[in-house]
């Protein structure tokens, strides 16, 4: 169960370094081409949110499931047991709505890019004009 979490974790690292890659200030080749790149990579990697809603349904359910331990007959060690578990929900919904997050922020970055590109583009043709 471990394994879907530390993938999800890689992705949404991958994604960040991704978001950062494009945001930061680099020449106009450079930048053309990164985005260009990363648009093509965007399609394929687009698993990445209907994975995390799986994660999150999968989340939901459990949490509907789960004994509840509030009251007095639980022991400590079932009562830390149940908080642990809350805490690694809690913290594995955070990384799911981080994943679809970055994912949206980063294909918008592109998206604004290639329109700023073409925007350029018609400016330089009426310039010519």
């Amino acid at each position: 169960m471990a394994l879907q979490w530390m993938i999800l974790a890689y992705v949404v690292a991958a994604e960040a370094a991704i978001a950062v890659l494009l945001t930061l200030p680099s020449p106009k080749a450079i930048k053309s081409r990164l985005v260009s790149l990363i648009s093509l990579i965007l399609q394929p990697c687009m698993f990445v949110l209907p994975f995390a809603a799986f994660q999150l349904l999968d989340i939901y359910w459990k949490s509907e499931h789960r004994l509840m331990c509030t009251g007095e007959i639980c022991t400590a060690s079932e009562r830390d047991r149940y908080e642990k578990a809350i805490y690694k929900a809690q913290r594995n919904v955070i990384l799911c709505a981080a994943a679809c997050i970055l994912y949206w922020c980063i294909y918008r970055i592109c998206k604004y890019y290639k329109e700023i590109q073409s925007l350029e583009e018609v400016e330089k043709r009426y310039k010519d004009q």
